[in-house]
């Protein structure tokens, strides 16, 4: 049976550059639905199977509400979130196998909406003008691949006319590449990890994976932690082990790993086990030294340049009781089995015994907002160890199995 691949893009503008590859799709053997989110009108280049006017509405608007308004940057987020309920639906219904879209900043908003809802494992490529630097807006959670277009999506010449047959090449070898599944699935735990608490993290995984359990781990630099709270809003995940809330430090301080406000909240809306660390929440993220914001570099705050890119911030006493109250909050949320572990001799290796973040007092303020605010029946457990201690990551696994084995009850 034929693939069919979900073409989206601003036909108005862009018809020329979709046409040529839509052949390049149909050449080889693929199936396409086209859906135009140009707002200014179609082509007559190829037949288009969803127009303009169906996405509006699916946004809850129309073309000539958007053409009279007169405002691009509105019609544009109209228009995405439009067409990422039509790409839902579709989906739903098994119309399409892969999408495709091609665009500027602009187009490419629009052409990642449409994949960043789907599930991962989706084949999704999008040729964008500004395929570098930070593209988390167009990435997100997902597993969307940005394919570089080296000039504009703006015709096909000696150059485009490459870029756009190798990007369509990306998506046909998605298509045609059999995922292999492994023979015996296994229960799915989801781990969050840093640097700073790789070897609490590794010990975990072994541990689980001795015990039959697939562990997933994510980097906990805003995306990973967003991820990892996607797979669990998906239905995929048995248990969470959360072994590093770092996100949180650069949410409240206005890190760069920030995975936004609603960290915390998956495992508890999903009522899966959720054991929370308050790893590596001693630190908040900068890129180079310079980016560090002016109201902290003339305050006597601790700083660690962890690399070149990267500029550590050491969290103070009020910044922690601010984040426990926080942990707290979440876990009051949850709908099942949910519970804190602490670890009293530091939260990451720069807060071990003698190192450069070790504040006892700040990491004291974390513990105690976290105890005095969670509600009667969460257990907060406590170990007089520092997180990437081998008895605190045996301690971690055998918390989050009790949990695990109670939920089946």
């Amino acid at each position: 049976m034929k693939q069919t691949v979900l073409l989206v893009g601003a036909f108005d503008s862009k018809g020329q550059e979709y046409s040529f590859v839509r052949d390049l799709l149909l050449a080889n053997q693929l199936h396409v639905l086209s859906v135009n989110t140009g707002v200014l009108g179609t082509t007559e280049l190829f037949p288009v199977d969803i127009e303009a006017a169906e996405v509006a509405e699916a946004a809850g608007s129309t073309l000539e509400q958007l053409r009279e308004a007169g405002d691009r940057g509105e019609a544009m987020k109209t228009m995405a979130a439009g067409v990422a309920v039509i790409s839902k639906k579709l989906f739903s219904e098994d119309r399409f196998d892969a999408v495709f879209g091609m665009g500027g900043s602009g187009g490419s908003t629009m052409v990642t909406a449409a994949m960043r809802c789907l599930p991962l494992g989706i084949p999704k490529v999008c040729v964008c003008t500004v395929a570098s630097g930070d593209t988390s807006t167009y990435v997100g959670a997902s597993d969307v691949v940005l394919y570089p277009s080296a000039t504009d999506v703006a015709g096909v010449n000696r150059i485009s006319r490459v870029t756009y047959t190798r990007a369509v090449g990306c998506l046909v070898g998605m298509l045609q590449t059999k995922v292999i599944e492994a023979e015996h699935e296994r229960p799915i735990v989801v781990a969050s990890m840093f640097g700073n608490t790789t070897a609490c993290v590794d010990t975990c995984r072994q541990q689980l994976d001795d015990q039959g359990y697939e562990v997933l781990v994510f980097h906990a630099v805003g995306t990973g932690g967003q991820t990892m709270e996607s797979l669990i809003e998906q239905g995929l995940v048995d248990a969470c082990l959360d072994i590093t809330t770092t996100e949180w430090a650069d949410e409240l301080c206005g890190g760069v790993f920030s995975a936004g406000t609603a960290r915390l909240e998956a495992a508890g809306k999903a009522g899966i086990p959720h054991l929370i660390v308050p790893g590596c929440v001693d630190m908040v993220n900068f890129n180079a030294p310079e980016s560090v914001p002016q109201k902290y570099q003339n305050a006597g705050r601790q700083f660690y340049h962890w690399n070149p890119s990267v500029t550590l911030m050491r969290t103070n006493a009020e910044e922690n009781r601010q984040l426990g109250e926080i942990f707290a909050a979440k876990a009051n949320k949850a709908k099942g089995p949910i519970a804190f572990l602490l670890p009293l001799k530091g939260v990451s290796i720069l807060d071990g015994d003698g190192e450069l973040f070790c504040d006892r007092e700040a990491d004291q303020a974390l513990f105690q907002a976290i105890r005095e605010n969670v509600r009667e029946g969460i257990p907060v457990h406590e170990l007089d160890a520092n997180i990437n201690d081998p008895e605190f990551a045996t301690r971690a696994v055998e918390l989050l199995l009790e949990m695990q084995a109670e939920d089946k009850v």
